[in-house]
């Protein structure tokens, strides 16, 4: 489904810091709080705005909502980004029979314990390593300080909404140069962890700097622009964090891999919060997916629901309108605290005995109610893909409770 153009919002934009008229826009779905378009309806008034787009699991987030994908001319916008810069899905099909999952889920359970980290600051003692640690770390003076702490976390998951865990993957039909049938497959979702937050705590800063006219509820919406020294320092650290980020989810699958023995017969990856230049309207964009999976055609991307519902592979049809876009998830239904305060772990509880899921490790406001029902969102954006396989997760690990979110 999609929605025309939002009425203005009755703050007032300066002029200097707002178009004549707004970028054009649209939404997939009807599962949207109004404070979510509205977020969307301003960044599209902003003077570098050139195109929009929301996605059917969006809501609230900081500047750009979750979900809120932004085409501008020649600026970046940090906080469209997000503050775990490259967030990003990965999922390896392994050569273990589907059936491990309950016949040896204590071997399974084992590599997802001794083999991952979660949570605010969480290291491994011995150091990791991967050859994004040889990169030249000094391309900006943030990055430069941030190489250690990247480094001692490097294969590890943040807290949150991030998570390792196993399933069972189900292709109807031959893809991806697998027959169909049901596999074991590792599913994972994590970003660029410290270091990444700390890169956009500190070019959202400058950019705000450079925009004291924002009013103070878009102040998120803050644009560097390319030709600027700082723009330019912010995308080379968005790049080698998309790098990092990229490495954590690589030694997380290989260490696991290697604990069970096991090959990998497929590897499918992609980032949701991210930017990209890209060819849109006949012209050099720069696309922000805050929350959002790139769906250009025939693309191949993941969209996970929540730790009791199915997450699928998707192909993308490369619709136009989106941005070449497509939702990251489920969405979340219930913020994190009305989520704590109205939830009860014996109701989570009974859902995932319903679903089958053995659960390591989570907070409550990870609960599967939390989210929106991952069919609906699926359904919604129907024209912006192709589900290729499901993937029905069975054994998981996330960020112990109490953990304060990263995203």
């Amino acid at each position: 489904m999609t929605s025309p153009l939002m009425n203005e919002p009755e703050q007032h934009v300066p002029d200097s810091q707002r178009r004549a008229d707004p970028a054009p826009w649209r939404q997939w779905g009807d599962l949207i709080d109004a404070a979510a378009i509205e977020q969307m309806a301003n960044a599209c008034r902003l003077p570098v705005a050139v195109a929009g787009a929301l996605m059917p699991d969006a809501h609230v987030g900081y500047g750009l909502p979750i979900g809120g994908v932004l085409a501008t001319d020649n600026a970046v916008i940090p906080y469209a980004v997000g503050v775990d810069i490259a967030c990003r899905m990965k999922m390896t099909v392994l050569d273990l029979p589907p059936d491990a999952l309950t016949h040896d889920a204590d071997r399974l359970r084992e590599a997802l314990e001794k083999e991952t980290r979660f949570g605010v600051g969480a290291t491994f003692r011995q150091r990791r390593h991967h050859a994004v640690m040889d990169e030249d770390w000094t391309i900006t003076e943030v990055t430069a300080t941030l190489k250690d702490k990247a480094w001692s976390q490097l294969g590890t998951s943040g807290s949150g909404n991030h998570f390792v865990e196993f399933g069972r993957f189900t292709l109807e039909q031959p893809a991806l140069g697998l027959a169909a049938g049901s596999y074991l497959a590792l599913l994972s979702h994590s970003g660029s962890r410290g270091a990444g937050a700390a890169v956009c705590a500190h070019y959202s800063t400058v950019a705000r700097m450079r925009h004291p006219d924002l009013p103070r509820t878009m102040q998120h919406l803050a644009w560097l622009s390319l030709d600027s020294e700082e723009g330019i320092a912010y995308w080379h650290a968005m790049e080698l964090m998309g790098r990092y980020a990229r490495a954590n989810h690589a030694l997380i699958h290989q260490a696991i891999a290697a604990r069970l023995s096991a090959q990998v017969m497929l590897a499918v990856e992609n980032h949701h919060n991210f930017a990209w230049k890209e060819i849109h309207q006949g012209r050099e964009v720069v696309v922000h997916r805050k929350g959002a999976t790139p769906a250009g055609r025939d693309a191949v991307g993941i969209i996970p629901g929540s730790m009791a519902a199915p997450g699928f592979v998707v192909r993308g049809r490369g619709v136009d309108a989106s941005l070449h876009s497509a939702a990251h998830g489920a969405g979340r239904a219930m913020s994190r605290t009305a989520a704590q305060k109205n939830l009860h772990w014996s109701e989570v509880k009974r859902v995932l005995r319903e679903n089958e899921v053995s659960l390591l490790s989570a907070g409550l406001d990870e609960a599967p109610m939390a989210y929106k029902n991952i069919y609906d969102v699926m359904a919604a954006q129907a024209d912006l893909v192709e589900i290729m396989g499901r993937f029905d997760p069975a054994l998981v690990k996330m960020a112990p409770a109490g953990e304060r979110p990263e995203d």
